[in-house]
């Protein structure tokens, strides 16, 4: 894979954690379930900074960013809170395997960042279902 590669399949996933955030905090009762409700609006937030930031790491290279797709397939349920948070859970499991796919396949400055967006997924991976993983991104590993 290449470097421009990378950055373009994560740029899609965070397109796609933009849009399943979105449908997700529509679905959080803030009233219910303020701290849920707290963490998802902060995902929604950060993932749409880095969808802007990996745009511009696409554009500097050359590239033309891809688009994103109209609409995006949930990757769990939304019906309770646990399925809302399990859902979460999975949109940064998700990210953060393309952020580690863009430690392995870039240059050092956006290495660098990837390392930052992984650790941060990873983080808030646990604030959503308290279940920590030894390597964060990186699948099939035995731990």
């Amino acid at each position: 894979m290449t470097a421009v590669s990378s950055l373009q399949r994560t740029l899609a996933g965070e397109y796609a954690a933009v849009y399943c955030y979105g449908v997700i905090g529509g679905r959080v009762s803030a009233s219910k379930h303020p701290v849920l409700a707290g963490r998802t609006a902060q995902a929604y937030a950060t993932h749409r900074a880095r969808r802007d930031q990996l745009i511009g790491m696409v554009r500097d290279a050359g590239a033309t960013p891809v688009a994103s797709a109209v609409s995006y397939e949930l990757p769990g349920q939304t019906g309770t809170t646990e399925e809302l948070a399990a859902t979460a859970t999975e949109l940064e499991l998700r990210c953060a395997r393309l952020y580690a796919d863009m430690v392995e396949n870039t240059s050092l400055v956006h290495r660098q960042w990837a390392i930052d967006a992984l650790a941060d997924a990873a983080v808030r991976q646990l604030g959503f279902t308290g279940a920590a993983s030894a390597f964060p991104g990186v699948p099939g590993l035995p731990y």
